[in-house]
C-alpha cells in the first residue's frame, strides 16, 4: 500500500471530497489517505501546480497524489497520470497542473487514463465530477496496488504535457530578479522563484539591507529597503524582512503581518520582485 494524497479546489463545505474518500475506500479500505490541501482559490490552476512542487518530494517513492483544478472538466483535455523523477504519481487533468513539478523535479513518464478501465463504474454518463468518477478512483488503484503503473493508459510524450507559462529569474547589475510565484497564504508573505544561490552572488549577509522593488507589469507598487535577515524573530513586529523560505527561495514578509494584503501584492508572472544590496 502506498499513501493517496488529495488537493483540490473544492473547500469543505459539502460532500465532495467526502465522496472522492469513499471511492478510494471502496476500492481499498486500508488505504491511507491524506489531504495536501482542498482550499485552493477555485480554478487557480497556477497555484495547485505550485502546492504540489511544495509538498511531493517529502513523501516516499511510489506516493499517489490526485490534484483535481478542473476549470475544463467535461471538455476534451486529457486526464492523466506522471512520474516524477523522484518516484511519486500525480493523478490530473493536463491543464498545466504539472508545470512546477516538471520544472523543478522532473517528469520521467505520463499516461492517459484509459477510462474504459479506470473509471467508477456506472459513472460513464457523468461529465461534471471527474474528480470523484476518474481521479480518486484511479489514484486509489494505483496506490492499493490494483493496477501497475502501466495499467493506467497509454503512454504520452513528456514534452507534450500543457505547461503554464514562467519566467526564470536573472542576475544582472548587481540585482536579482523573479517572479511572486506564490503566497504563504494564510500569513501573507511573498514566495518568489529566486533560488538562494542566486541571491548569494550579490553578496548579501544576514542584517544587511536589502533594496526590494514590486512591480506588475510597468507599474511599481513596492519599493523600499528591509533587513536580510535569518528568522522572524531577528526584526521587530510590524517590520518588513527579506528571508530564505523553507523551498530555498527568497521570500518577502512583516513580522507578524501580512505583506500581501498592506500593499495589495498578488502572485504569478507578471508580478516581478528586484532584489538588490543597498551601499
Amino acid at each position: 500500500m502506498n499513501a493517496l494524497i488529495f488537493q483540490s479546489d473544492f473547500g469543505l463545505g459539502d460532500g465532495a471530497v467526502n465522496a472522492m474518500y469513499g471511492v478510494a475506500h471502496s476500492v481499498s479500505p486500508d488505504l491511507s489517505i491524506y489531504d495536501l490541501t482542498h482550499d485552493i482559490t477555485p480554478y487557480d490552476i497556477w497555484e495547485a501546480s505550485y502546492r504540489l512542487v511544495q509538498s511531493v518530494n517529502y513523501w516516499n517513492p511510489g506516493t499517489v497524489f490526485v490534484s483535481v483544478v478542473d476549470p475544463g472538466v467535461g471538455s476534451d483535455r486529457l486526464s492523466i497520470v506522471a512520474k516524477t523523477k523522484t518516484g511519486q504519481y500525480i493523478v490530473t487533468p493536463d491543464n498545466g497542473t504539472l508545470t512546477h513539478l516538471k520544472l523543478r523535479l522532473g517528469i520521467e513518464e505520463v499516461r492517459i487514463i484509459d477510462e474504459s478501465i479506470n473509471r467508477l463504474a456506472n459513472s460513464d454518463e457523468s461529465y461534471t465530477f471527474y474528480g470523484r468518477d476518474v481521479y480518486a478512483y484511479t489514484g486509489a488503484r494505483l496506490a492499493a496496488g490494483v493496477i501497475t503503473f502501466e495499467e493506467v493508459g497509454p503512454l504520452m510524450n513528456v514534452e507534450d504535457i500543457i505547461e503554464l507559462p514562467t519566467k526564470e529569474p536573472s542576475l544582472e547589475e548587481g540585482q536579482v530578479t523573479g517572479v511572486i510565484d506564490i503566497l504563504d497564504v494564510r500569513f501573507g508573505s511573498l514566495w518568489s522563484n529566486i533560488p538562494k544561490a542566486l541571491f548569494k552572488q550579490l553578496d548579501i549577509h544576514f542584517g544587511d539591507r536589502v533594496e526590494v522593488t514590486i512591480s506588475n507589469g510597468h507599474r511599481t507598487l513596492f519599493k523600499n529597503t528591509m533587513i536580510y535577515a535569518k528568522s522572524f524573530a531577528d526584526v521587530y513586529v510590524g517590520e518588513a524582512l527579506v528571508y530564505v523560505n523553507s523551498l530555498d527561495n527568497m521570500a518577502v514578509a512583516i513580522n507578524q503581518g501580512s505583506f500581501a494584503r498592506a500593499y495589495n501584492i498578488g502572485t504569478g508572472t507578471n508580478w516581478q520582485i528586484t532584489l538588490k544590496k543597498t551601499k
